[in-house]
């Protein structure tokens, strides 16, 4: 079953849901099998297909990763803010939303029906800029197909990468062969508690869009 969602809403209503997350309702794999389905229509680097979807349900093994994902978030430090990365960030007063969300799924990251971890073969520790483009351009289109997909389902997502500071533990917990493969995010799936989602407020088109140059 989909959404009456036109492209265009799909595109502008898939929003980070962390409170709106139904933990109550088991997500059916038939679902996600056809959100993997279109995930895999989407672009990749020479067409050579490396991506991988890990679909966490298993309860003790769903407990596992998040306690994962709690430790991580205490270690993640991320690169420094600039002035300007603050003002955006607060430029309609969103921020303290998005903190409360932020918590909200730290205490309850474990009820979360499904956790989907999108990874890609071939790591990128301490590769060139090319080699970056070419593996990230080859999952994150796909995670973004995949998530767009499970909106148009009346299910809700949110891209973290909470995994990264302690991803090859979390590489032992589900089996992965840590060398060969990256974990490129942790997204929370669930159906979504109602499916009234907007377009959120964003800085002006202004100030992103260039025409022939910077």
């Amino acid at each position: 079953m989909t959404l009456n969602l036109s492209a265009d809403e799909v595109l502008s209503t898939t929003r980070a849901v962390r409170k709106r997350l139904d933990l109550t309702r088991p997500v059916p794999r038939r679902l996600i099998e056809e959100c993997v389905d279109l995930a895999t229509q989407a672009p990749t680097g020479r067409n050579r297909q490396r991506w991988h979807f890990l679909v966490v349900t298993d309860k003790a093994r769903r407990a596992a990763v998040a306690d994962i994902y709690r430790r991580a978030l205490h270690l993640a430090e991320g690169t420094p803010l600039t002035a300007r990365d603050v003002q955006r960030m607060n430029a309609h007063g969103s921020w303290p939303r998005i903190a409360a969300g932020v918590d909200y799924l730290y205490d309850h990251i474990h009820q979360v029906p499904a956790i989907v971890i999108p990874a890609v073969e071939g790591r990128t520790d301490r590769a060139s800029v090319t080699e970056q483009a070419g593996t990230w351009g080859s999952i994150l289109p796909a995670a973004w197909s995949f998530m767009l997909a499970a909106r148009a389902r009346g299910l809700g997502t949110v891209w973290t990468t909470a995994q990264a500071p302690l991803e090859q533990e979390l590489a032992e917990v589900l089996r992965v062969d840590y060398d060969r493969v990256m974990l490129a995010a942790l997204i929370p799936l669930a159906f979504t508690v109602g499916t009234d989602f907007r377009p959120a407020q964003r800085i002006s088109r202004d100030h992103v869009l260039h025409w022939n140059g910077w």
